[in-house]
């Protein structure tokens, strides 16, 4: 049987969706369902316009958060902290027992350890000069 192997940087959608698609239930006969539900956490301002959020999931009992943004003008206020903690809340109504969440910025890595995260794994020079740090949490 001949194979093609093809490097893009423009996958099909639907070739992402099926390797999605393959690996959850490749990962599901494996170790169980993980229960993936989204979760998001969004701040808006009274014209509702986007200043804050959270994107990410819960699945096999933990809570990944994705992306944190918080915009300038509410940075310094302990948004990210309020957001986690909704996010945290939420994850423990879906019996989530852990959250982790990783960063490169060491101001966000001191918001993340004011909410109680540890650092578990770094990566030095991801990107060069800065060191991704992975975080987590017991809820």
């Amino acid at each position: 049987m001949k194979h093609d192997l093809t490097v893009t940087d423009h996958p099909a959608p639907e070739d992402i969706a099926a390797i999605g698609t393959n690996l959850s239930a490749f990962n599901d006969a494996d170790v169980g369902s993980a229960d993936r539900v989204p979760l998001a956490v969004i701040i808006r301002g009274d014209d509702g316009a986007l200043l804050a959020g959270i994107n990410g999931y819960t699945a096999w009992g933990w809570l990944y958060v994705q992306w944190l943004w918080v915009h300038e003008s509410l940075r310094g206020q302990q948004m990210a902290g309020r957001m986690l903690a909704a996010a945290e809340d939420e994850a423990r109504a879906r019996s989530c027992h852990s959250a982790w969440i990783d960063t490169f910025n060491p101001a966000a890595e001191k918001s993340y350890r004011r909410q109680g995260y540890e650092v578990f794994g770094e990566l030095p020079d991801f990107p060069i000069g800065r060191t991704r740090k992975f975080l987590k949490k017991r809820l």
